[in-house]
């Protein structure tokens, strides 16, 4: 699922705009696995892990919000965690403006340059507006939120997930990036120097 989710649009409309991001960086937390929250145990703010697939769960860190999808059979989920913002005949751009205003740069009042206007898991929460007491437990919403199917098939790389504390880090190849925009990506893994097999692995075409 995380790597099925590269390509597809995240629609959000809020003020009377759809705001639109395509999801170019993903993570998968599976079953027995350490760095999952639900590694933790069951409570009452992870519960939407534990949910039918498609469920929002979201949650705070010390940099904001962020978006996960439950799947599988639980407790399973895949952390959205960057993207592009899309400008097109549905979200026009309006939008896009709006989504600078959400989330400008660290000084308040400037914009922050467009590719990397979501590049990190609360950025893209704040450039869409999404807080986690309106939205985790819930279930996506065609007149309010929703994924949209992509429309071309990306080239996806798989690499190492980012900030798992050592003890709770396996080392799962399950951080998954479109390659188009790896430069969106939270950190880039083919930045220059990055070896193939080493800081990242070349996956299977997706389905489209």
């Amino acid at each position: 699922m995380a790597r099925e989710l590269i390509g597809c649009v995240l629609r959000r409309r809020l003020d009377g705009l759809w705001l639109g991001v395509r999801i170019v960086e993903t993570e998968a937390y599976g079953l027995d696995d350490p760095a999952s929250h639900a590694y933790l145990g069951r409570t009452p703010s992870r519960e939407p892990m534990w949910m039918p697939p498609g469920t929002i769960y979201m949650y705070h860190s010390r940099a904001g919000a962020s978006l996960n999808v439950s799947c599988g059979t639980g407790p399973e989920a895949v952390l959205i965690k960057a993207g592009v913002p899309v400008v097109d005949a549905k979200s026009p751009r309006a939008a896009l403006d709006a989504m600078h205003q959400f989330n400008p740069g660290p000084d308040g009042r400037s914009r922050r340059a467009e590719r990397r206007l979501c590049a990190g898991q609360t950025l893209l929460c704040r450039a869409l507006g999404l807080t986690v007491a309106e939205w985790t437990g819930r279930q996506f919403s065609p007149d309010r939120f929703y994924i949209e199917a992509r429309g071309t098939t990306p080239r996806i790389v798989a690499t190492l997930r980012l900030g798992i504390r050592p003890e709770r880090d396996d080392g799962r190849r399950s951080r998954y990036v479109d390659r188009e925009f790896a430069g969106s990506a939270t950190s880039n893994p083919l930045r220059r120097g990055a070896v193939a097999g080493r800081d990242y692995w070349e996956t299977e075409p997706a389905e489209g």
